[in-house]
């Protein structure tokens, strides 16, 4: 019987831009399969405003620019890393690093995430595995979403996971299969709205929960081609940005009464894909556990009304985890994929994105420190 641990560090730069998630975990495996894992340390790093604004830009510019902020960004995760280590006392094995999106175009086997690895190995001196989703896509599939692996490793037990970052996603455990796919927009436009009125975001749903619902507003946010497409599907940020964020900032009535919209809205369509798993998947049950992670999972008023849509047809029981999960459950699952592309393990699931077969995706990146390895 084979044991190894990986302490491993995980990076994510969210769709919403607050920040760059950092989390470092022990991975325990046994015989080539995860047996239990321990959080070490985590912490986010915000970005600058100029960082910001370059990022919010780049699906604009030319190549050039790009590939520059390509290496930039990649040395810049280096330094928060360097950073991170330094202040956690910590000796990594590896470091594995989602980047950042600047486009995700599944319909044309093409998706980017920018920070160059190889510049992140050569500011840590750590091998780093970055690059995940290319490889689901050359497959065929979405390369989205990557939090299923999480949900069935590091949180087993629940039927339905959402994750309420930039983008929503939900994905369920269905006891023979894990299927799962982008939801709709989430905090991507809570905090383009909030920011309309001079406030980073909506803290605690505060603002949502002081307006009234648009049922206009509602009805044609509802009619987006993409709600009524089967799964697997995924979005990119680009989409949110033209084709929801201008909804609900052009539209007529206060901030508060579009924040309360793009609320319920969001809370409805998470009725309907529990909906439409159970049809699809038939999967009844006479109640279920939806586990609830990402920022999202911190404004109570969102979640009082998921709670409220989704028990309308069926009785949905959410379990809100520690808040170290809440925020670094996506960096966490860095570090799991990371490890699992060492071990050779598949790290994307093709029941979840429609790939023709699972991937063990991630490209590796050298370091020139030797890991600790524990056998």
């Amino acid at each position: 019987m084979s044991h190894r641990k990986y302490l491993a560090i995980g990076l994510m730069s969210g769709s919403s831009l607050d920040g760059v998630d950092l989390a470092a975990a022990d991975f325990f495996l046994e015989d080539g399969r995860l047996k239990n894992w321990e959080l070490k340390a985590a912490q986010t790093f915000p970005y600058q405003e100029e960082w910001i604004q370059r990022l919010s830009q780049l699906p604009f510019a030319n190549a050039l620019s790009y590939a520059h902020t390509h290496a930039q960004l990649g040395l810049l995760f280096g330094d928060m890393i360097q950073r991170f280590i330094a202040q956690h006392s910590l000796q990594p094995d590896l470091i594995a690093s989602h980047g950042h999106t600047i486009f995700h175009h599944p319909e044309k086997q093409m998706t980017a995430q920018i920070g160059e690895g190889a510049a992140i190995a050569s500011a840590t001196g750590y091998t780093v595995v970055s690059d995940f989703r290319a490889q689901d896509l050359a497959n065929g599939g979405q390369g989205a979403p990557l939090a299923p692996l999480a949900d069935r490793h590091l949180f087993p037990g629940h039927d339905f996971y959402l994750n309420l970052g930039g983008i929503a996603n939900i994905s369920c455990n269905t006891g023979s299969k894990i299927v799962a796919f982008d939801l709709a927009a989430a905090n991507q436009v809570f905090n383009a709205l909030a920011q309309s009125i001079g406030q980073p975001y909506d803290e605690d749903g505060k603002i949502a929960a002081s307006g009234q619902l648009l049922e206009d507003l509602l009805q044609k946010a509802n009619q987006n081609p993409y709600y009524q497409l089967s799964y697997p599907k995924s979005l990119d940020n680009q989409w949110v940005k033209q084709e929801v964020c201008p909804l609900y900032l052009n539209a007529q009535g206060s901030v508060e009464d579009r924040m309360h919209t793009a609320v319920c809205q969001l809370a409805q369509q998470c009725q309907q894909a529990i909906q439409q798993i159970v049809q699809q998947e038939s999967f009844d049950k006479v109640s279920y556990e939806l586990f609830v992670s990402g920022g999202g999972a911190l404004n109570s008023f969102l979640l009082e009304k998921i709670r409220e849509y989704t028990n309308r047809d069926r009785q949905v029981h959410l379990v809100i985890p520690d808040r170290s999960i809440i925020e670094y459950k996506e960096a966490l699952l860095m570090g799991l994929m990371g490890v699992f592309r060492l071990e050779h393990i598949p790290n994307c699931l093709s029941s979840v994105t429609g790939a023709s077969r699972n991937a063990v995706g991630g490209a590796i990146h050298q370091g020139w420190k030797q890991p600790s390895l524990h056998a």
